[in-house]
């Protein structure tokens, strides 16, 4: 039983622990290339909450991790068979109420740990903010938290090298042999504001990429992936501990 997974708690000790900061793991499910399993993002996001609340649990700060989402914005991979989609809205229906249950908890922070890209909780925790006043909420992508070319050649936008290492080092049973990735090649959008990325439309992943991957799988590594995730947990835990020590949102400012 570990202290800061509330599935693998009771009761009898959730009632006495003082919870400083709630962690919500927020993935999807949808295809990871031909090689990764569907619950990539969400088992990653885990996996990483798990670490780093373990990290701040042990440096004074008690968070507790929910448990995990696994239905992300997925609204341009449609025609992808079985790629799981929640609207927007319906996203923020589910987080308030979330909010709604910390908050009658005693518990006034929340850490979303995203690991979907397709996730956007910024304008989620604008108006949420708003309806929970007395709440701090924050939101993090786990992947960018440290600087993924330090670890990675290559490290991909979707099931490429960076995810593909992650997973061989936390769930390898779950990964296929390389051999039988594709190659994950991206098209990119034809107009020049889309590339330089002041301009934005939502991407049709059927258009985008043949194997659902975007990003080179073949130089992944577990040893690289289980360094990154590492280094990763430890700087999200760091920043767990430095929100739980706001006790009103003033604080968080110098």
């Amino acid at each position: 039983m570990r202290p800061y997974i509330l599935s693998e708690n009771n009761w009898k000790d959730v009632l006495v622990q003082p919870y400083r900061t709630a962690l919500l793991p927020y993935g999807a499910t949808e295809a990871h290339n031909l090689h990764l399993p569907y619950g990539t993002d969400t088992m990653l996001a885990q996996h990483i909450a798990a670490d780093a609340a373990k990290y701040a649990w042990e440096h004074g700060a008690k968070s507790i991790v929910l448990p995990a989402m696994a239905y992300g914005v997925n609204s341009g991979q449609m025609e992808v068979k079985l790629c799981m989609n929640v609207h927007p809205s319906t996203q923020l229906a589910l987080l308030d109420n979330i909010v709604e249950v910390l908050q009658k908890a005693g518990i006034p922070r929340l850490i979303i740990i995203n690991a979907h890209g397709g996730n956007n909780f910024q304008p989620t925790i604008r108006e949420l903010s708003v309806k929970y006043p007395n709440m701090m909420l924050a939101t993090l992508n786990w992947w960018m938290a440290v600087n993924a070319s330090a670890y990675f050649g290559q490290p991909g936008d979707h099931a490429g090298e960076l995810e593909t290492s992650a997973m061989q080092a936390i769930h390898p049973e779950l990964v296929l042999p390389l051999e039988f990735a594709g190659k994950g090649t991206e098209r990119l959008l034809k107009a020049k504001g889309f590339r330089e990325k002041w301009a934005w439309t939502p991407r049709r992943w059927i258009l985008v990429t043949k194997d659902t991957g975007v990003g080179d799988p073949s130089g992944a590594n577990a040893t690289q992936g289980e360094k990154f995730i590492k280094a990763s947990a430890e700087k999200i835990g760091d920043f767990i501990i430095d929100f739980s020590k706001a006790d009103k949102e003033e604080e968080l400012y110098e």
